[in-house]
């Protein structure tokens, strides 16, 4: 293996020598402990040790790395204190994620260091997210995001790349490349040479390097990262390497062929560059065994302090506590008491407006929602008072701005998103779900990000622009979800969303956009996530709702005047009220819940199986539901009429009286 020292110090290449060799026995001990069955899993980078080590030990201490399995040296180089590392890979509650979580799937703000989810590509774009805070900051910093040849075949590696090359974003892309997605060979996942090959197409510069060789790997992280600090641009770097293990231990190797361990040992990162040090004359044998002794000391106490602690007390109120970050919502009033007529969609503009003017770190993004004003021309005019850095036009490339909106997070930085129709979000379901919504309950970072949702039925637009799709998001844990009914709530619930350091999905009417109107505050005010608000109030019986929902119960109960009824809009779903739904229903004893979406397993089934379970005693019959039919969205309007639960409405009330 060539090693060129250039002008590198025998300090520098003794650090490096310590960089790599740390990880190397820790691994060592880890097999030892798998074998014991002392820990329960474990994926081994023996043999790829040098890039981790190398990339890492070549950034400065406050930029930004995003690892994967097999980057144990990224954690010992940012100086991890080893027994909360292990803590973590035993589950412990002294670990990064309190037991939640396993081996790297963790960040740690100081550190600099945000862990995998097992999908491996969404890191990609919260790269691109944290690199694009440094950029509006004018800071001149990379960030490093490690994939592997398998990950790079899923689409978050094109999305991530794209816009990356679209923004000038300063990242380092990291492709390991060690010949196998687990068990499947790189001949079985992709037709191109190298990854290298794929630069030119994003038209970003690449580079090939032995990723064995942790002094090559180091001088050129090194010189690219201060060539991007001047010059901000992304950059793709292929490593070559070979894992000498199985993908985690249980897999095996036998799929490998021997001859590649054969020729892959011969290049082993730590037994080649330790030879080199000492041929060189700047490590001896002395220093290299105090050097394994001191290591063997800290890796054994690290162990036993990780190995005394006891596993977790399951708690379910801190269970609980834990899925969203702390927040207390501050109800703003109007400082004004001057109001005017808005239209929905004018209310939300103004709430966006007003909420870029209090808050100086927030970036909203969106297809054509810069000049363009987006399709339905919310963010018209937002470009020119706010300009492109915050009002920013992206690629077709849902989940990646999603992705992105959860790095601007990491920086402290709030994000709104707009899906151009509610029905495009299952592009980035992935990051909604899987990112987004468990990453303070997994480590403690909040995502601070609001994706819009032009959402509904009623235009004619077919079964790919007017699905009703809340329900997806309703059964998870970490996002909460807002879906106001008119104008006021329009504004004042998207400022409140805006204000607040959790992922919210704000679904927003298309046809109600320019159909009602309303007198609400000029001035900016928010009001509370997780109110439900009586519209009308009656003895007769209770219409639970939200959304379009409002509005077809409010025409309804307008044609039958000598029936009363409360109607109660929802405004937020995920947490949905519980305590004015009770009160509601011990009020009138009879209960029909609307929605627009389709009737199985909506939100309404579980509202109904709330108050069964918990107003039983109030109630005078059953509870009724109705919502549109179990189809897709037709396109023409006999067929969506019918699709939709208006002509079914008064036949329920009638159903319902009749108790």
């Amino acid at each position: 293996m060539n090693y060129n020292r250039k002008d590198y110090s025998d300090d520098d290449l003794l650090h490096l020598y310590r960089g790599i060799l740390l990880p190397r026995m820790i691994e060592e001990r880890m097999l030892i402990l798998l074998r014991q069955g002392r820990i329960s899993k474990w994926f081994s980078g023996i043999g790829q040790e040098a890039i981790s080590v190398g990339a890492t030990l070549a950034l400065d201490p406050d930029e930004y790395i995003l690892p994967l399995h097999r980057n144990l040296g990224i954690f010992t180089c940012r100086n991890v204190p080893l027994n909360k590392l292990f803590a973590q890979f035993q589950g412990k509650t002294t670990g990064f994620t309190k037991g939640r979580d396993r081996s790297f799937h963790f960040g740690s703000q100081e550190h600099h260091v945000v862990g995998m989810i097992s999908h491996l590509g969404p890191q990609l774009a919260v790269a691109d997210g944290i690199a694009l805070a440094d950029l509006l900051e004018k800071k001149r910093k990379v960030t490093l995001v490690f994939s592997g040849d398998g990950g790079a075949s899923e689409g978050d590696f094109h999305e991530a790349l794209n816009v990356a090359a679209v923004w000038n974003l300063p990242v380092i892309f990291m492709i390991e490349n060690n010949g196998y997605g687990l068990s499947t060979p790189n001949s079985e996942q992709f037709k191109f040479n190298y990854f290298i090959d794929k630069g030119p197409a994003y038209g970003i510069d690449t580079l090939q390097i032995d990723g064995n060789n942790v002094l090559e790997v180091y001088d050129t992280i090194r010189q690219t990262a201060a060539s991007m600090r001047k010059n901000p641009r992304p950059i793709l770097i292929e490593a070559m390497t070979f894992r000498m293990r199985g993908h985690e231990e249980a897999s095996g190797t036998k799929y490998v062929p021997q001859e590649l361990f054969e020729k892959w040992s011969k290049k082993d990162p730590v037994e080649n560059y330790e030879r080199y040090l000492l041929d060189e004359k700047v490590l001896t044998a002395r220093l290299l065994a105090a050097t394994r002794d001191e290591f063997k000391v800290s890796i054994e106490q690290g162990l036993e302090a990780a190995f005394a602690t006891p596993m977790p007390m399951a708690d379910i109120a801190e269970e609980l506590a834990d899925v969203y970050a702390p927040y207390q919502q501050i109800v703003e009033e109007p400082k004004s008491e001057q109001q005017s007529e808005k239209r929905y969609v004018d209310a939300i503009t103004a709430g966006l407006r007003q909420s870029l003017e209090k808050y100086p770190e927030l970036v909203i993004m969106g297809q054509d929602i810069a000049e363009y004003g987006g399709v339905f021309k919310v963010t018209e005019g937002l470009v020119d008072q706010f300009g492109k850095d915050r009002i920013r036009n992206t690629p077709l490339c849902e989940s990646a701005i999603v992705g992105i909106g959860l790095g601007l997070s990491i920086k402290g930085k709030k994000a709104v998103i707009e899906m151009q129709f509610a029905d495009f979000v299952t592009c980035a379901f992935n990051q909604i779900v899987n990112n987004l919504a468990k990453s303070h309950y997994r480590w403690g970072q909040n995502a601070d990000v609001v994706i819009r949702m032009p959402t509904g039925a009623g235009t004619a637009a077919g079964p790919f622009h007017s699905q009703s799709n809340e329900a997806w998001f309703f059964h998870t844990p970490g996002l909460k979800i807002v879906y106001p009914s008119n104008p006021y709530d329009a504004k004042g619930l998207l400022n409140a969303a805006i204000a607040d350091p959790n992922p919210v999905l704000y679904f927003e009417h298309k046809l109600l956009y320019r159909s009602i109107s309303a007198i609400i505050p000029d001035d900016y005010y928010a009001e509370e996530i997780g109110k439900a608000k009586l519209v009308t109030e009656g003895s007769d019986f209770s219409i639970i709702t939200y959304g379009m929902g409002v509005h077809w119960a409010t025409q309804l109960m307008q044609t039958i005047p000598e029936v009363k009824a409360d109607i109660l809009d929802l405004r937020t779903l995920l947490p949905w009220d519980q305590e004015a739904v009770q009160a509601t229903v011990q009020k009138t004893g009879r209960v029909l819940i609307v929605h627009e979406d389709t009737l199985t397993g909506g939100v309404g089934a579980e509202i109904s199986a709330w108050i069964s379970e918990n107003c039983f005693q109030y109630l005078d019959s059953p509870v009724v539901r109705v919502g549109s039919l179990d189809t897709p969205v037709p396109f023409s309007p006999p067929l969506e009429q019918l699709f939709l639960p208006i002509q079914r409405l008064r036949q329920k009330v009638e159903q319902l009286l009749q108790y």
